[in-house]
């Protein structure tokens, strides 16, 4: 035997922002393919703003841009919700790989490793929306 073959980690994590669900499968050693949903990151978000949110974990991070394959699997919300939510997880798949990693996401937004909780309150009677109510005529 030459050398011996590095063996393959692989990491399951999700991410949740509104009703959009990420879930993200790293696979390291890699060669720096990001997939959403089976599509390049440019391609599923051709909005370069959009694709900055999603990478926003690799700016913090560089050394793992070019060194992991990411796959993540996105549905429900919309494109937004959908891009903070794999912005989350595959920010979750890079602490779980390396735990230093924790401090530099935690200090600079918190949201990388923390879902947002939040959710649309349900609508009410007599109202068209959740809060709002029909105005009051007295006369």
């Amino acid at each position: 035997m030459a050398g011996k073959k590095k063996k393959e980690k692989i990491i399951f994590t999700k991410a949740k922002k509104k009703s959009a669900v990420a879930r993200a499968t790293l696979h390291y050693p890699g060669s720096g393919q990001i997939r959403i949903n089976g599509y390049a990151v440019n391609v599923y978000a051709p909005n370069p703003y959009v694709e900055q949110i999603i990478l926003e974990p690799f700016a913090l991070a560089p050394q793992y841009r070019d060194a992991v394959d990411i796959s993540v699997n996105v549905h429900g919300g919309g494109f937004m919700g959908q891009a903070v939510a794999v912005r989350g997880a595959i920010a979750k798949a890079l602490v779980e790989l390396d735990q230093d990693l924790r401090e530099v996401f935690l200090a600079y937004d918190r949201t990388l490793l923390v879902d947002d909780v939040r959710r649309v309150e349900p609508k009410k009677p007599l109202g068209r929306k959740a809060r709002a109510k029909k105005q009051t005529s007295y006369r």
